[in-house]
Parts: structure tokens; C-alpha cells; sequence
């Protein structure tokens, strides 16, 4: 089993940044795949990034390519998202999650283990 914990959100303005962190616990982190989710008030859970266990290849949404960057610490067992020019649209709670699936998906019910969310909201 894979513990995961997000942290980092909070209230900003737009065009300010944050960084979200996913730190996991029972199990080494950089064996998965992990994925960044996220979910606006009265809108169903969307894809927003991916990246593979040995950091080769990312996959963001459209909506957030050029301004969000993910990224792992394997020594922290932790990853991270960097999201800079925020804007109210990205308001949501942010989850990650990780996968035993070796291939891309963006789809939530492919990941086996899910965090409880952390809070952004971005005001205008």
C-alpha cells in the first residue's frame, strides 16, 4: 500500500504561483507512475499531468501545458507541482495519484492509490 499526501494549496491571485507537494509513505514513491488530478466545484475530476517512474516523459492537459511543471524527488519520496500563472479557471481541489499500470493513462480509475486532496483557489 502507498500513503499519499498532498499539501502546498492555499489562496492566491492570479498570476501568482504555488507548489503542491505528493508525499508518500509504505512504499518507495519512484516505483510508480504518478498523476496529478484535479476537481472545480460542480465539475467532474479532470487529468491534468503525468509523469513516468524514471522521469523520461511527462504528459500535461492542454490547459495547463506551459504553466504547470511536475517533478520528482525520489530521495524525498515526494513529487511536486509547480503551477505558475494561475488563474481563477484553476481553482479546484488537486489530487495525485499513483498507478501499478506501466502505460499513460489519464483516466482516474486507473490509479490505485489517491490522495485526499489539497485546496487551490485562485482569485481574480
Amino acid at each position: 500500500q502507498v500513503q499519499l499526501v498532498e499539501s502546498g494549496g492555499g489562496l492566491v491571485q492570479a498570476g501568482d504561483s504555488l507548489r503542491l507537494s505528493c508525499a508518500a509513505s509504505g512504499r518507495t514513491l519512484s516505483n510508480y507512475p504518478v498523476a496529478w488530478f484535479r476537481q472545480a466545484p460542480g465539475k467532474e475530476r479532470e487529468f491534468v499531468v503525468y509523469i513516468t517512474k524514471s522521469r523520461d516523459s511527462t504528459y500535461y492537459a492542454d490547459s495547463v501545458r506551459g504553466r504547470f511543471t511536475i517533478s520528482r524527488d525520489n530521495a524525498k519520496n515526494t513529487v511536486y507541482l509547480q503551477m505558475n500563472s494561475l488563474n481563477p479557471e484553476d481553482t479546484a481541489v488537486y489530487y495525485c495519484a499513483a498507478t501499478l499500470n506501466t502505460y499513460y493513462t489519464s483516466n482516474w480509475y486507473d490509479y490505485h492509490y489517491r490522495g485526499q486532496g489539497t485546496q487551490v483557489t485562485v482569485s481574480s
